[in-house]
Order: structure tokens, then C-alpha cells, then sequence
């Protein structure tokens, strides 16, 4: 068997070969493939939410080829035919969404929104305990990928209670991709990626360890651990299983990859879970995004439940 860099699939997409061959011979993507593309292209649009634009069939073909090749299927065309009339193995759906859905996640990414967090909204939370006011603070990271966005999130509110500016609080994180899921939970990161944690912070959230097997790999505490949990959701179901008095709900780079009807869906049953005078926050490249009537913009990636 040639080696994975050079195996060519069927067919999928096809090579442009130019001139009169290519009209002959399919420069085009055949009828088949491109039923088989729109096809595939629906199915993960319907189950994530995730709409891919026909311009990406190259890069469904670059990501699902070792896929094609594991079982010894002859093209790509062949592979999405079998998984979408159930003959492949139950996990693999869950596989295939794996490999194409984004996993770009950091510690402290867009920075300010963690200062809002402490320096508005838990400041706000605070002034209601001084009221008498019940005293625990919720966020829930709703894409939460392998766990960064959550444990940035726990830093800096343990900081805050560390300091008498905060109260108890507790995280929950959730993702579409369950080894995601096992990744946050296991709360183990490449040294490389702390890189944009202070180092005050590294020294007192993160353990490492003489043991070669995790060698320049650092955990998160146990202390932040116990009060961040993680669980596999899928932001397309039309229920959540999450409390519905959550002080901050965090979505961010996740709805410019949805349609028009899937992010209005999706951002109306997240401000369902918020309490009222709660806040949502998004990306940058979604302060457009949000459209909401009980949503009211405070930021520009930031909207407040009224």
C-alpha cells in the first residue's frame, strides 16, 4: 500500500485535467459525487449545525481519506454512501465530525472578556450578596473544546475569591466532540500551550510532574478541578440539560459556522438558560450575529439578558 501522502481517492474531488478531456472525463464533479457532496453536506449541517459551503468538498476529502482508507473502501464517494446508510461501524458518525469540525481553542483568548467577567459581572454578583442575595456564580463555556476557554474562566474567578472580590462559582463545559470532552476533563495541556497564562498563574493552577510519560505536559489543579465539570452536548438539540440560572454563558467562534435559522435557534435556547440580568458572550466575528429580543448589546461581543 502506497504511503497516506500519495494515496489518491477516487474520484473525489476530481483533478482538473483541462481542455476537451476534462469536459469528458469530469473536470466537474459528477452528478454522483456532487449528490453524494450535498448529501453529506446536509446531514452534518442537520446533526452540528455546522454548514460546510460547497467549496469545501477538497477539504472533506483531505480530512476523511485515512477514514476512506481504514476500511479499505476504494473512494470517498463509496465511504459517505456507507456511513450515511448506517453500514459503517455506530461510532464512526462521531469520528467524521471529529475530523472536520474546528478545535481551535487557547488559554486567555481574547483577554478581555475575562477582565468584563471579573471586573462587570462578578463585581454586579457581588453587590447582589451584599444584599442578601444568594452567593454562587455559574458560567457555562457552551463550546468548550478541550477545556481552555473554562479553565481561564475558573483561574480568574478563584483569583477573585482569593482576593475577597468573588464567592463561590462553579463551570460547566461542553462540546459536540466527546474526545474533546475526555481532553478537558482530563485537564492535561503541552506546556506550549500555558504560554499565554501569566506565570503567577502557571505556578499556582498547574501541576507537573517527574514522571517521563508526561514529560513537558502540566495538569490543572485539583482545587479548580472539583468545580468545572465537562459533558458532551450538542448545540442542535432543542433541549438543553443545563440550569436555567446561569450567570454567563460563553459561545464564542462557534455561530458564524451556523445558517441564519440555526443561530437564531441556538442563541434563543441559550438565553433560556441565562438568569435575568445575565450575559452572553461571543466572538469577535459575531457581534452581528446575536439578534435576540430578551438580548440587549452591552459590548460588542457582549449582550445582556433583560
Amino acid at each position: 500500500m502506497p504511503p497516506p501522502d500519495r494515496v489518491r481517492v477516487q474520484g473525489w474531488p476530481p483533478r482538473d485535467r483541462g481542455g476537451r478531456e476534462a469536459e469528458e472525463n469530469g473536470a466537474m464533479l459528477s452528478e454522483n459525487v456532487q449528490q453524494a457532496s450535498d448529501r453529506f453536506r446536509d446531514l452534518i449541517r442537520s446533526i452540528t449545525g455546522i454548514s460546510l459551503p460547497p467549496h469545501k468538498v477538497q477539504m472533506i476529502d483531505q480530512r476523511l481519506r485515512r477514514r476512506v482508507m481504514a476500511f479499505g473502501l476504494p473512494d470517498t464517494e463509496t465511504y459517505l454512501a456507507q456511513l450515511m446508510a448506517g453500514a459503517l461501524p455506530k461510532d464512526e458518525l462521531g469520528q467524521v465530525i471529529d475530523l472536520i469540525t474546528t478545535n481551535t481553542t487557547s488559554f486567555f483568548r481574547e483577554a478581555e472578556h475575562f477582565t468584563f467577567l471579573i471586573d462587570v459581572v462578578l463585581a454586579e454578583k457581588m453587590a447582589q450578596v451584599r444584599h442578601g442575595m444568594p452567593a454562587r456564580f455559574k458560567l457555562w463555556s457552551a463550546a468548550a473544546s478541550e477545556g481552555a476557554e473554562a479553565y481561564t474562566a475558573a483561574m480568574v474567578l478563584e483569583e477573585a475569591r482569593r482576593a475577597g472580590k468573588g464567592c463561590d462559582w462553579a463551570i460547566l463545559g461542553t462540546d459536540l466532540s466527546q474526545r474533546m470532552v475526555d481532553r478537558a476533563q482530563a485537564a492535561i495541556y503541552a506546556n506550549d500551550q500555558l504560554s499565554t497564562v501569566p506565570a503567577a498563574l502557571q505556578r499556582r493552577y498547574f501541576l507537573t510532574s517527574d514522571d517521563p510519560s508526561v514529560a513537558g505536559k502540566s495538569r490543572v489543579v485539583p482545587e479548580l478541578r472539583r468545580n468545572v465539570r465537562f459533558r458532551h452536548l450538542n448545540l442542535m438539540d432543542h433541549r438543553y440539560p443545563v440550569d436555567r440560572d446561569v450567570d454567563v454563558v460563553m459561545l464564542r467562534n462557534v455561530l458564524i459556522y451556523f445558517d441564519q435559522t440555526d443561530k437564531e435557534q441556538v442563541v434563543d435556547r441559550l438565553a433560556g438558560h441565562l438568569l435575568s440580568g445575565g450575559y452572553l458572550i461571543v466572538g469577535h466575528a459575531e457581534s452581528m450575529v446575536v439578534r435576540h429580543p430578551a438580548l440587549r448589546q452591552v459590548r460588542p461581543t457582549i449582550f445582556r439578558k433583560v
